[in-house]
């Protein structure tokens, strides 16, 4: 900020040199009624006018693109980064088509996810009912198997009545053989008992072939169930393969699933950081424009309001506190208002819980600095700003004397322009050490500095020029700077 101002009084000294000299050239060449390329007198000091109104926009400029490397990039770079701005949104809506694509073909994999989870229920049904209808045909195997036995049951008790009957049919010819008297008496029963065996060995007989013949046909049963079972088997491994081969589908799907959400997790990545560019950007330019316009107020890290506080009792916190405050949103109404806008207007957001957080640091009875910065850049006519606290112990900093920074210079070799850049070097120097000791006030040049750059030019050897603390300096500061020039270790001329 000190290069600001240093530069801005700069301008302002050169920009009045070079008018008081055009006009003085200006009012010698119309006394004198000089003529320049045949002009009057009077046209010719109106030309020595204009030229010196365009030397003083060629210095300013000069001096303003010189000192801000910031303004020379916007001013000569300007369609560069809007050209950068337009490829980073261009790249920002091929990603999103990008994500579009991915996002539908990952909506179409997963449809066909569930619609092969449905055909895999629907098979694993299938499968079901062909185990019961297996378990019902073993079922109606075992009771034919039963029948079979009780069948095989009956035959036998069937031949054993039949073995019966032989040993009684020899029974009765033993004793028609013994007793052949009797023959016609028992030739009837001998008939009889023809009869009864005829008819026992006809029912033995029919008996056989009913069984032969269930036999053959529980075999027959038994064959086509058979037949059924090893259908329905390979069906079952036809099914279990159609499961396999789902299952590898589904399989290689959620890789290829797996694969584009990690390609939609990049290309959400990339667009973050595109989102991100595309801001900083817009942000970059929106300051620059503002800086362009002139509508840049409050930067951010600007003091707001100071002051050195001590108190003893927690109430004193909390009222100096909320002075301060107070100061501060009367500065930045002054800085953001606008021509003709209601003032006092309450722009800083304060809460009870910041207003209590600050008065507790300071109420332990030491000496602080308490300072309030504006949070961010704001342009006039903004309605509410940010902002952040510092407290600091108000201790000594620097001791008067003490070295702050370092250069050489000589005239010999270095122009008027060299020499004043060394010195605001050795200036800026100085301020950036104040500001890590906790001194946020500008650094202030004890003394003419323009007469200390006039020794320097007429000095005629190199020289070791020092900013030195010109009084004893606290955290409150402000730091007045003290410029000597030394030459074998003796000061040869100060500010």
């Amino acid at each position: 900020m000190t290069t600001g101002y240093i530069l801005i009084a700069a301008i302002l000294i050169l920009g009045g040199v070079i008018a008081t000299v055009g006009d003085r050239i200006g009012t010698r060449v119309g006394k004198a009624r000089l003529s320049l390329f045949n002009l009057r007198p009077k046209n010719t000091a109106v030309l020595v006018t204009i030229f010196t109104g365009g030397l003083i926009s060629a210095s300013t400029l000069g001096i303003l693109f010189t000192a801000d490397e910031g303004l020379r990039k916007g001013v000569f770079e300007l369609e560069d980064i809007q050209t950068d701005l337009r490829q980073k949104r261009e790249q920002l809506k091929t990603a999103e088509t990008q994500k579009s694509q991915v996002e539908s073909e990952l909506n179409q994999a997963r449809i066909a996810q569930a619609k092969a989870q449905q055909d895999l229920q629907v098979i694993n049904q299938y499968l079901q009912a062909a185990n019961a209808k297996q378990r019902q045909t073993q079922a109606q195997l075992n009771r034919t198997i039963n029948q079979q036995a009780q069948t095989q049951t009956q035959l036998q008790r069937t031949q054993g009545q039949l073995g019966q009957v032989v040993t009684q049919y020899q029974k009765a010819i033993t004793e028609l053989q013994s007793v052949y008297n009797q023959r016609k008496e028992l030739q009837a029963a001998v008939e009889l008992l023809k009869t009864e065996r005829q008819r026992l060995y006809a029912e033995a007989k029919k008996a056989i072939d009913e069984a032969k013949t269930a036999i053959e046909k529980r075999d027959r049963e038994l064959a086509n169930r058979q037949e059924a079972i090893e259908v329905r088997d390979q069906k079952i491994v036809q099914l279990d393969q159609l499961i396999q081969k789902r299952n590898v589908e589904i399989t290689a799907r959620e890789q290829v699933i797996a694969k584009r959400e990690s390609r939609l997790k990049e290309l959400e990545a990339q667009q973050e950081q595109l989102e991100l560019e595309v801001a900083r950007l817009e942000k970059y330019y929106q300051s620059y424009r503002d800086l362009r316009l002139g509508k840049l107020a409050l930067v951010r890290g600007q003091v707001l309001s100071a002051g050195v506080v001590r108190v003893t009792q927690p109430a004193a916190a909390h009222q100096a506190v909320v002075q301060l405050l107070q100061e501060a949103n009367r500065n930045a109404n002054q800085k953001l208002s606008e021509p003709g806008a209601p003032a006092n207007v309450e722009l800083l957001r304060v809460t009870q819980d910041r207003v209590e957080q600050l008065s507790k640091q300071i109420e332990d009875g030491q000496e602080y600095v308490v300072r309030i910065f504006s949070a961010g850049n704001y342009v006039r006519g903004e309605k509410q700003i940010e902002f952040f606290a510092d407290t600091a112990r108000n201790q000594l900093v620097f001791s008067g004397g003490a070295v702050l920074a370092t250069t050489t210079a000589d005239s010999q070799t270095m122009t008027s322009y060299e020499l004043q850049q060394r010195l605001e070097i050795l200036i800026s120097a100085s301020q950036f050490r104040a500001r890590n000791a906790g001194i946020v006030e500008d650094v202030q040049v004890d003394g003419t500095f323009l007469r200390f750059v006039t020794q320097l030019r007429q000095y005629n050897q190199p020289l070791e020029v020092k900013a030195i603390a010109a009084e004893d300096t606290y955290t409150a500061g402000p730091l007045r700077v003290k410029l000597v020039a030394i030459v074998n270790g003796q000061i040869i001329f100060s500010t």
